[in-house]
């Protein structure tokens, strides 16, 4: 008997604007591989790269954004993606440094009747396999303040989670890249399953 098909296939938003959506190349797969050895997930191996109008976006059931700058989405993809949502998607956006004030900007062009709520360390997102009593992880210093979790909600449902002053997705990347201890990589990945597996089963 050969292993089954991968359940889900997760994807990396390709945005415009000029921001770096193609930073920390290494974090995906590696996130993907510590879900599928410790959570059992059956998550696809290779993820895909998906632009927030394309019709494409909804075979995800999780999309991750990041990068440190500027990011800009045209109407076509703001009603695409609030459609996607909306009905039952999921998007992850990891402030790389220097996103925070454009993500802020087309979160609220997005949905204009929502605000980004900061999540208290009691969240469940904070208490799947992995314990956080105190919330995000600090990977790395920025601006050295505290990390903070943010989402929007629709109907009772969390659609969007965002992660800032944290760094998660450079605490995914290859051991070499950034130099980060295992203590660190591993809460960041631990943090990462979290995520993923909230979005999978809320």
């Amino acid at each position: 008997m050969g292993a089954s098909a991968p359940a889900y296939k997760i994807a990396l938003l390709k945005y415009a604007g000029g921001g770096d959506w193609y930073a920390n190349p290494s974090s995906l797969p590696n996130l993907i591989a510590f879900c599928n050895q410790e959570l059992h997930t059956s998550v696809d191996p290779e993820f895909a790269t998906v632009e927030p109008g394309s019709p494409e976006i909804f075979n995800y059931p999780f999309i991750h954004m990041t990068g440190h700058g500027n990011v800009i989405f045209s109407q076509g993809d703001l009603l695409n993606l609030r459609k996607y949502l909306l009905g039952g998607g999921f998007l992850h956006i990891d402030d790389n440094y220097g996103m925070d004030k454009f993500v802020r900007r087309e979160l609220k062009r997005l949905f204009p009747d929502k605000e980004l709520i900061e999540i208290g360390f009691d969240h469940p997102v904070y208490h799947q396999k992995y314990s956080f009593p105190a919330g995000l992880p600090k990977v790395h210093e920025h601006d050295n303040k505290v990390p903070q979790g943010f989402a929007l909600f629709h109907e009772g449902r969390m659609i969007c989670f965002y992660s800032y002053e944290c760094d998660l997705g450079d605490g995914w990347e290859d051991a070499g890249v950034h130099g980060d201890s295992k203590e660190i990589r591993t809460k960041a990945l631990q943090m990462g399953a979290n995520l993923l597996s909230f979005a999978f089963n809320q």
